[in-house]
């Protein structure tokens, strides 16, 4: 499930989040809104690679450029290192330039000053497929969904569908199917380890098809059958895992990556409209099949499920709803879970705490929170958050333009020693220590992580999200004995943060 490398020259991304991995020791600097516009510098002054017509920074990627060869990591240790803490990248063949942040309080002075009614640029090519390219209805101002509108319509969705789907109660209905999935995806591991009790194949496929079952549940009302030994290749949900990883690879290309298709239907472009409709017919699949399943069932008084919420209120916006939460949640969870396995792997102290804090039976399990925010801190599945400003900015002595993109680089402020003691190490302990230790997470700026987002445009999935995820790690934990040989789990970029494999993993019964 990996995509071939870009060569490094075409790694400048040029929009979002996903770009973004580095560490970097800048102190939080104010931001001083007592400054007069006569003060401020202005935006041609922010610090930043050299633009050139046309292409921008591209040529700093070129042999004997600051950035030659590098990525990641390095790329962005030199930017800092050459520009320090507000970033300009210029943008290339059509995209507009954006403006990086490493310092936690200028973020939260945007986030906050952006909440009203914020605008998150991102996957402009779904965008552009559902409001441009199918045209279906003929209708401009039809709803198309939480991540492609904004303003009016994405205010008016978000109406509609908080009270399901961020209501505790709702949510607390799916526990007990989200840990029979969880045990059924327990079993399917034993059934498919060798005899040095690793898994068989793609770990990675494996936890695609353990999250595609578990956001199944919650998007459709019901299990979709994804650990059938017999589930052949062609299958509707193996080729629902494939296509929704290939939008992202795609997405990434189109949207984070220098790219023509805003001049002209590029082959890339091409694909990305295949996919996504493809996508959509796989979505109309399920979706009618859960439907009908409703239809037929004898009514009851449980209490409704977010599907049937839905429909209730617009059928229209509960089919965008399912098809969002199949799109979002599938790779997103299996690149959450993975990086926990290899944590509590490498650090046998901690698997062995959460272990017992499991097998005690207590109702609270603080320490299982705890393991899984840690490891997002360290390597979440989405680097950093973005906005479209609404107004001008005085940030850090700039002038920032209305209508700029400011990108947030939570990843790399949440591994900064200034926010979190010993920030490479994996430290469940500092999500639940006394406020008097050093390692108490309240010391650290609140804005430098944000693996959710953040106010009213913040995950609309976070709790289906964490209860997933404290369902299965809960269940692998109790089974089995985690341990990881050979080189360090390594992430690579893309629209999302994915790791790849080798996947070093033995699981050994408890």
């Amino acid at each position: 499930m990996q995509t071939s490398k870009i060569r490094p020259v075409f790694k400048y991304a040029v929009i979002n989040f996903n770009w973004f991995r580095f560490v970097s020791n800048v102190n939080n600097i104010a931001v001083n809104t007592s400054e007069t516009t006569r003060q401020l510098k202005s935006w041609e002054e922010i610090p930043g690679p050299s633009s050139l017509p046309i292409i921008g920074a591209l040529h700093h990627f070129l042999p004997n450029g600051l950035l030659y060869r590098s990525e990641g990591f390095e790329m962005l240790e030199r930017l800092y290192k050459a520009f320090g803490p507000i970033v300009k990248l210029p943008g290339m063949f059509g995209a507009p330039s954006l403006v990086l942040l490493f310092d936690a309080e200028s973020m939260a002075h945007v986030l906050r000053s952006e909440n009203w009614m914020p605008k998150r640029p991102g996957f402009q090519s779904l965008e552009h497929y559902r409001k441009e390219y199918k045209k279906s209805d003929g209708n401009p101002d039809r709803i198309t969904g939480l991540v492609t509108d904004h303003g009016e319509q994405w205010k008016k969705l978000r109406s509609m569908v908080n009270p399901v789907i961020l209501q505790p109660k709702t949510i607390k209905l799916y526990s007990t199917i989200l840990d029979e999935v969880a045990v059924d995806m327990i079993e399917r591991m034993r059934s498919i380890r060798d005899e040095n009790n690793m898994i068989r194949g793609d770990l990675s496929e494996e936890m695609n098809l353990w999250a595609l079952e578990s956001i199944g549940v919650v998007a459709l009302g019901g299990r979709l059958n994804c650990f059938d030994p017999n589930l052949p290749a062609d299958s509707p949900v193996k080729k629902l895992i494939q296509i929704v990883h290939d939008i992202f690879n795609t997405a990434n290309k189109l949207d984070f990556q220098p790219s023509l298709w805003r001049y002209y239907p590029t082959k890339t472009y091409k694909r990305a409209m295949k996919l996504y409709e493809e996508q959509e017919n796989l979505n109309r699949y399920f979706i009618k099949n859960a439907m009908d399943k409703l239809q037929s069932k004898k009514s009851s008084e449980n209490e409704k499920g977010i599907l049937e919420k839905l429909l209730e209120i617009d059928e229209h916006v509960a089919i965008l709803m399912a098809s969002d939460l199949l799109f979002a949640g599938v790779d997103t969870a299996a690149h959450t879970i993975i990086p926990i396995f290899y944590f509590l792997a490498t650090n046998p102290e901690k698997q062995n705490k959460l272990r017992d804090e499991l097998l005690s039976k207590s109702d609270k399990r603080p320490y299982l929170k705890a393991c899984i925010k840690e490891a997002m801190r360290m390597m979440p599945v989405v680097a950093g958050n973005m906005r479209e400003t609404s107004k001008e900015y005085n940030l850090l002595g700039y002038k920032i333009p209305k209508q700029t993109y400011v990108t947030f680089a939570h990843q790399y402020t949440s591994m900064m020693d200034s926010h979190y003691p010993r920030p490479r190490e994996y430290i469940p302990e500092r999500w639940i220590v006394d406020k008097d230790d050093p390692l108490y997470h309240g010391n650290a700026h609140p804005f430098a992580f944000s693996p959710f987002g953040f106010g009213v445009r913040g995950c609309i999935g976070r709790r289906i999200a964490e209860l997933e995820l404290e369902a299965f790690l809960a269940r692998v934990v109790q089974n089995f004995h985690i341990e990881w040989f050979g080189e360090p789990l390594k992430q690579y970029q893309s629209s999302l943060n994915y790791v790849k494999g080798p996947f070093n993993f033995t699981f050994k019964d408890v």
